[in-house]
Parts: structure tokens; C-alpha cells; sequence
């Protein structure tokens, strides 16, 4: 009986929990979906912080692949407010001039 009810309490402050976070979202002018690409987008970003950062040149297929991905972060981020990715905005603008520069260089190239 005790198992049973611990268990209960339990599952339904998950539940207030889940509850509470999807009112503050919703609160904030975002759409979940919204604010579960923006968490994707997100770990998508250190990735190509990384490669932005790398020391030697891209190949071709790198840099299709790194535009389309930066596409994705881009208008991820678009989406959110601006407070909630304060704190990587030194990533975003990296990964955005690295995105610019193989813009130019394969526009350049063409």
C-alpha cells in the first residue's frame, strides 16, 4: 500500500512537473516543437562551433554539409527569444562567420 502510494505521488509530480514547464514555455510565445528544435539545434551547435573553429580548410562536401546544417541552427534560433541563447551568442556568431566566409568562397568559386 505504501509502494503503491509513493509511487503515485511520484508519477504525478512528474506529471506537474512536465506540466509546469510546458505552461512557461507555451507562457514564454513559443511552440514546444519550437522549443524542442531549439534544444536539438543547440547540441548541433557545439559541433559546428567545432568545425568553425578548425584549423585547416573545408572540402567541398564539408561545406555543403556545414551550410545546411547551419540553415537548421539558424532558423532553430530565429524561432526563440533572444534571452534564452545569451549565454551562446559567441558560438552562434562564430559558426555565422563561418558560414558567411564559405558563402563568399563558394560563390566566389562558381
Amino acid at each position: 500500500m505504501t509502494l503503491a502510494t509513493i509511487v503515485y505521488i511520484l508519477v504525478f509530480v512528474i506529471f506537474t512537473l512536465v506540466a509546469v514547464a510546458v505552461m512557461q514555455i507555451r507562457l514564454a510565445g513559443m511552440k514546444i516543437k519550437d522549443f524542442w528544435s531549439f534544444v536539438k539545434a543547440n547540441e548541433l551547435l557545439d559541433e559546428l562551433y567545432f568545425f568553425a573553429n578548425k584549423k585547416g580548410d573545408l572540402s567541398s562536401q564539408e561545406q555543403v554539409i556545414f551550410l545546411m546544417e547551419a540553415e537548421k541552427v539558424f532558423s532553430a534560433f530565429e524561432k526563440v527569444p533572444n534571452m534564452l541563447w545569451e549565454e551562446e551568442y559567441q558560438k552562434y556568431r562564430e559558426v555565422l562567420n563561418k558560414y558567411k566566409d564559405i558563402k563568399v568562397l563558394r560563390w566566389a568559386s562558381n
